[in-house]
């Protein structure tokens, strides 16, 4: 009977299921917004993004239509006073798509055409380069196994737990690193997170398309050695993956971040099989099953 294994985590955890960072920052000297604007920017949301642009746009504009219309009747074919006639005015002179019947004749408003014109180049400029950079900037479609699993395989206690390429190409050169964080005392009674390097089976992949079933032997020598499901929580353990690799497509690094908590590592179980071979003769990979497992017996 194939169980689908859905657990939610009620504690804390380092890195998110995403990929992202669970830390908070306190303390810092500076504001990141103002000081790493352009970092920001690119990790935004694509809505967040076209929000603050969208935004940032409106309110140049209406901060230019108030300034033409305290310069008084300087646009040619505007109504007095009008700030809607002012507004529409300012876009097309931030977008330099030309006048129609409205044109600047006055000395001040001149001087507004020029400086509004100017900002509008340097905004276009860096707008588009962002645009740019957010499109260019590589990303892994990596799917990880929601739990991992600890059960023997080959007559040993194994660490186990499934990677995926979620795109219709190849991830070169892929890489996988296992570290163990758990909560310790030192001898001085001091609580600190510590860091512990889990060696895999098989760490290197030279070509990685389909499922990679990442495994770490418990022996003499492992980190996780004697360790229990209480021990685990009672540490607050957390597995931490990083996968690096080359895009095939773009020929750029790209990673991906991943980790399991205590309450997500279950203990003699398997892995439903995923792959198997279509009526052709090629390789079939069913993600519908990816986070599936049956116990030991069945």
């Amino acid at each position: 009977m194939t169980k689908n294994h859905r657990q939610t985590s009620p504690k804390p955890r380092m890195i998110n299921r995403d990929g992202g960072f669970n830390v908070v920052r306190k303390g810092l000297s500076y504001q990141r917004w103002r000081y790493d604007l352009y970092h920001v920017l690119i990790k935004l949301s694509w809505v967040k993004f076209i929000g603050i642009v969208s935004l940032g746009y409106l309110i140049a504009n209406i901060l230019f239509a108030w300034a033409y219309l305290l310069g008084g009747d300087g646009i040619a074919n505007a109504r007095s006073g009008n700030f809607l006639d002012a507004f529409f005015f300012s876009v097309q002179t931030m977008a330099s798509i030309g006048y129609g019947a409205m044109y600047p004749k006055t000395t001040y408003a001149n001087v507004l055409v020029t400086i509004e014109a100017l900002l509008g180049l340097l905004g276009l400029a860096m707008a588009s380069g962002i645009m740019f950079a957010r499109f260019s900037l590589p990303k892994a479609r990596v799917i990880f196994s929601r739990i991992a699993l600890i059960a023997p395989h080959n007559g040993l206690p194994t660490l186990m737990f499934r990677v995926a390429n979620k795109r219709q190409n190849w991830i070169l050169e892929a890489q996988v690193r296992v570290s163990l964080v758990k909560s310790e005392l030192t001898k001085e009674g001091d609580l600190m997170r510590r860091f512990y390097d889990i060696p895999l089976v098989r760490s290197q992949s030279p070509l990685f398309a389909l499922s990679w079933l990442v495994m770490h032997q418990i022996n003499e020598e492992s980190p996780l050695f004697g360790i229990t499901p209480e021990e685990m929580i009672e540490s607050e353990m957390e597995i931490v993956v990083t996968l690096t690799g080359i895009d095939e497509t773009v020929s750029q690094p790209i990673h991906a971040r991943h980790s399991f908590i205590a309450e997500e590592i279950a203990w003699n179980m398997r892995f439903v099989d995923i792959l198997s071979k279509a009526s052709d003769g090629k390789r079939c990979i069913d993600y519908s099953r990816f986070h599936d497992v049956i116990p030991l017996d069945n």
